[in-house]
């Protein structure tokens, strides 16, 4: 059982950075932020493999980093020029079985979920 807890988000205005963490109680095979938006369903943002290779959606690539620490067992997203269309509840996600990178963005890949933490862009 992965337990997945999410911190880090809060209020910024449009340019701003936030940083998002993620503990998890395990190293699964890949993790991954996922972001929803009210009426909206719940995209992948960016995805990292164990090997350290990483994914991401176009709409965040170029402002949006996604790294691990192993030794502390921490999932980050560093996310820089933040846009108003980024305000959403931002989850981590994860999941211990081996798969395509092309899967790596699909909400339905992954096993477990954090409870999800907000981010809102003011303009």
């Amino acid at each position: 059982q992965v337990e997945l807890k999410e911190s880090g988000g809060g209020s910024v205005q449009t340019g701003g950075s936030l940083t998002l963490s993620c503990r998890d109680s395990e190293y699964p095979y890949f993790m991954a932020w996922f972001r929803q938006a009210p009426g909206k369903e719940r995209e992948g943002a960016a995805a990292i493999f164990k090997d350290g290779s990483t994914k991401y959606a176009n709409s965040v690539k170029g402002r949006f980093t996604i790294s691990r620490d192993n030794a502390d067992n921490t999932l980050y997203l560093q996310m820089t020029n933040l846009k108003p269309e980024d305000t959403a509840m931002y989850y981590c996600a994860a999941d211990p079985r081996a798969a395509p990178a092309i899967q790596a963005l699909s909400a339905d890949r992954y096993k477990y979920w954090g409870q999800g933490t907000q981010v809102t862009v003011s303009s």
